[in-house]
């Protein structure tokens, strides 16, 4: 490696717009070879030429595959004064001068889920670049699995920061954070949860109930089933939960009893109605 490679700050950003920065300016690369480093960076122990091929271009013979990787390597060599994309052998790896954004802030969020360390102090930096997609807008197949591994880390990295901010009693970022995690999977619950806890923790309490029944509401819409009893042990107590299991429990019967009603409707019915005997023939 030259002097000059080793002193350069190259970056690669990858959540968000892709964006790549050689000593703090920004460099302009064909589709081509943005598309062969974000694969490459998204794979820091590198990738066979052959795979590299395959996977970027399914819909291609192998040659002309081949072809296409020939070509996006040249094009990423022009593209910076730096060497970005090491060849050692048939392997492709990105440099070890090129930070990768996404591989820095997994790290981040497993030191989120793992340490029981206090909060960071720049949590909201955090929570902002956790909510960031990898690459949005890219329809490439091969980061289909990128993107699910990045959503759930960065999903688990929320929860734990949101838990962490609300024993600290910082509830303003640990609802944005517990918030964030929400956008991301609206379905899951543990995050929802959170919501509610912190909206307790300031003694918000119809703010809670709103968040509880809004999301049982978009649970049954979606699913046809009911929050958790770890939900409602949250809100153990209150009247207006009560009412709501009071409602149901004398619905129930009633609506037992209506479909009783129904049925022997439906079965009188029947017996009044005209016997075609053989008479009638």
């Amino acid at each position: 490696m030259h002097g000059n490679e080793a002193s350069a700050e190259v970056s690669l950003e990858l959540l968000g717009a892709f964006e790549l920065t050689c000593c703090g300016s920004r460099v302009s690369a064909p589709l081509g070879a943005q598309r062969l480093l974000a694969f490459l960076g998204l794979r820091p122990d590198g990738v066979h030429r052959s795979a590299a091929a395959e996977q970027l271009w399914p819909d291609y013979p192998c040659h002309r595959a081949a072809a296409n990787l020939r070509s996006a390597l040249c094009q990423g060599r022009r593209a910076c004064c730096v060497t970005l994309i090491d060849c050692i052998g048939q392997r492709l790896r990105v440099s070890p001068v090129v930070r990768v954004d996404v591989l820095r802030k997994r790290d981040l969020a497993r030191q989120i889920i793992d340490g029981p360390a206090p909060p960071p102090a720049d949590s909201e930096t955090l929570i902002d670049q956790f909510t960031r997609e990898l690459l949005p807008g890219w329809p490439d197949e091969w980061l289909h699995p990128d993107r699910e591994r990045w959503d759930q880390m960065r999903l688990y990295a929320l929860e734990g920061l949101a838990q962490r901010l609300l024993t600290a009693q910082q509830y303003l970022p640990a609802l944005q954070a517990a918030l964030a995690a929400t956008t991301i999977d609206p379905i899951r619950e543990t995050p929802h949860r959170t919501v509610i806890e912190i909206h307790l923790a300031e003694g918000n309490v119809a703010s809670a109930v709103r968040c509880y029944q809004q999301y049982g509401a978009y649970l049954q819409r979606e699913l046809g089933v009911s929050p958790s009893p770890q939900m409602t042990d949250l809100l153990q107590g209150l009247p207006c939960l009560q009412r709501d299991r009071h409602r149901k429990q004398l619905s129930a019967p009633t609506q037992a009893a209506a479909l009783a009603s129904d049925r022997l409707r439906g079965q009188a019915s029947d017996s009044r109605a005209p016997r075609r005997g053989r008479n009638a023939l």
